[in-house]
């Protein structure tokens, strides 16, 4: 039996099952990298929030000068970093970003906005 130039298939599994092996690398680092960029958003939401919150009460507490600087210390007290902070009467709207690492794609922010206030009467 004569075989042809080109036809041979030995070792073709190993070429194979090495670029499945790639591929199902890539894919649970790229899962992983949004994992962490959804935990990113969520803790930079919650910083917000937090920051808000905080600064509102100041605020209704009378001392709106340290409002801000309530904020300021919640949201880096819980991972985030202050970027924006104005009070508005008795609300208050906090503004914050989370450094993400994201590997080879490098550094990106999370961010995140909350107001908080007083309920107004209806």
């Amino acid at each position: 039996m004569r075989r042809s130039i080109g036809t041979d298939e030995r070792g073709s599994a190993t070429v194979l099952g090495a670029f499945v092996i790639a591929a199902l690398v890539a894919t649970t680092i790229g899962v992983l990298h949004i994992g962490g960029a959804v935990s990113a958003r969520h803790r930079a939401q919650s910083a917000a929030d937090l920051g808000a919150l905080a600064a509102a009460q100041q605020i209704v507490a009378g001392a709106g000068a340290d409002a801000c600087a309530t904020a300021r210390r919640f949201v880096t007290d819980n991972g985030g970093r202050l970027t924006d902070c104005r009070p508005d009467g008795e609300n208050v709207t906090v503004a914050v970003a989370v450094s993400v690492p994201l590997g080879s794609f490098g550094v990106r922010d999370a961010r995140a906005r909350a107001r908080a206030g007083p309920m107004a009467a209806p």
